[in-house]
């Protein structure tokens, strides 16, 4: 039987490093199959909890956060997309110009929990923003994505309209702030063995080989 480890992700669904590190460990897994099954749930972070309705342009953005010149940026832009086409995930920088408010989300994201369904919409709304371009703030893009991972549909656009899960998912931010959790991806293991960013295949592969031993 293979050791069942317990996965907190905690992420962000506009966060490239995080579907980085979500292949990566996905890929680490399989190359331990038969030693190792992930027990994976989705945590919320923001990693901008403030941003405007509207969204903010990316160079714009990234400038004002991180002093980035619109040189550094594009350099990022193709590292990231180098690593994600490396663990197959397309980053199509071209069609995304801008940074949202993604809490919607990880409320969407916490009742697909509930059904079973978090790890697809998960990988869902990275594909709808990172390959396809679209907002992930815009309901009627979070009810589609819903839909087309399995979910009720009217019951997605009904959560939407209102405050469901926001009390759960504000909690469940500030318990990994106040854990010192402060740059995502952190993924967590067992509840006790911390690895942090977009890490290698390899890297993913020995951490979880070690855990797995430990019982």
């Amino acid at each position: 039987m293979p050791a069942t480890l317990k996965i907190d992700f905690v992420s962000d669904v506009s966060c490239p490093w995080c579907i980085i590190g979500l292949n990566a460990l996905e890929q680490a897994a399989d190359r331990l199959k038969g030693e190792v099954a992930l027990d994976l749930h989705f945590q919320p972070f923001e990693l901008n909890p403030q941003m405007a309705p509207e969204g903010q342009d990316i160079g714009e953005h990234l400038q004002e956060k991180y002093g980035a010149t619109p040189e550094q940026s594009q350099k990022n832009r193709e590292a990231i997309a180098a690593r994600g086409a490396a663990l197959g995930f397309t980053f199509s920088m071209d069609k995304r110009s801008r940074i949202y408010n993604t809490f919607d989300a990880h409320r969407l994201l916490h009742w697909a929990e509930e059904k079973g369904l978090q790890p697809a919409l998960k990988k869902a709304l990275f594909k709808a923003y990172f390959t396809d371009g679209q907002d992930p703030s815009n309901y009627e893009v979070l009810v589609r994505v819903a839909g087309e991972v399995g979910l009720d549909v009217a019951e997605a656009r009904a959560l939407l309209a209102s405050d469901r899960y926001a009390d759960e998912v504000r909690e469940r931010e500030q318990f990994y702030l106040q854990n010192g959790i402060h740059s995502v991806p952190a993924i967590i293991i067992n509840e006790r063995h911390l690895i942090q960013g977009g890490q290698p295949v390899e890297v993913f592969e020995q951490a979880l080989r070690q855990i797995a031993a430990q019982g």
